[in-house]
């Protein structure tokens, strides 16, 4: 009997989708009050079929318990400052709609390749036609500039078949003590920052912005 992928993968889409908006909002009360929001944004995503298969034979997942897998559900929160990062883990720990079963902490942690983020691994519950069921899933939670070296280094992994050259791992980790630079010093001037963005995100400025422009700009 083939496995069928589409019903497999339907109760992970629905998780990210719930998960998605739920966060989102998170942020939206945040705005509405007129106060910094610690989320930036909110991305997620379902594991392909493919990545699902590669690691399911490296760490020995079969059918019977593929749903014990932890990240084919992923949801990616983003942060401006290092500080946020503890801020959004805090407002984690405090909701019952979710359990979180393990915590990874990649930035007091370090590992070797540079990487830095925080992980989060949850059960959700959700509700569907056949009944109820809980959904492994991973949050990560990251600043812009770790995202921005944890994508570089995710698509040179996939050019090189994870066997990146050691010239370039190099570059890797001289780009990664850079990013961690760039965290401390924007962490250096985060009051200055978080003051100027509410100013520009006030009604006057966007009704200045609207009167100077015709229009309002999407980020509106």
């Amino acid at each position: 009997m083939s496995f069928d992928w589409e019903e497999f993968l339907d109760s992970y889409i629905q998780t990210v989708g719930e998960l998605k908006i739920k966060l989102r909002g998170v942020r939206k009360q945040y705005l509405k009050k007129g106060v910094y929001s610690p989320i930036e944004f909110v991305t997620g995503r379902v594991k392909r079929r493919e990545s699902i298969l590669k690691k399911a034979r490296m760490r020995g997942y079969t059918r019977d318990n593929l749903t014990e897998m932890e990240d084919i559900a992923g949801v990616r929160i983003m942060v401006q400052f290092v500080e946020d990062i503890w801020d959004v883990l805090e407002l984690l720990r405090k909701r019952n709609d979710f359990k979180i079963i393990e915590e990874r902490d990649y930035i007091n942690n370090q590992k070797a390749s540079g990487y830095r983020s925080y992980h989060v691994i949850i059960q959700y519950p959700i509700d569907t036609i056949d009944g109820f069921k809980v959904i492994n899933a991973e949050i990560q939670i990251r600043t812009l500039a770790m995202n921005f070296w944890a994508t570089i280094e995710h698509s040179l992994n996939y050019k090189y078949g994870g066997l990146i050259p050691e010239d370039v791992k190099l570059r890797l980790s001289n780009a990664a003590r850079e990013a961690a630079s760039l965290d401390v010093e924007m962490s250096s001037i985060r009051e200055e920052i978080q003051e100027a963005q509410l100013l520009f995100d006030s009604p006057q400025a966007r009704a200045d912005f609207k009167k100077e422009h015709g229009e309002e700009d999407e980020l509106w």
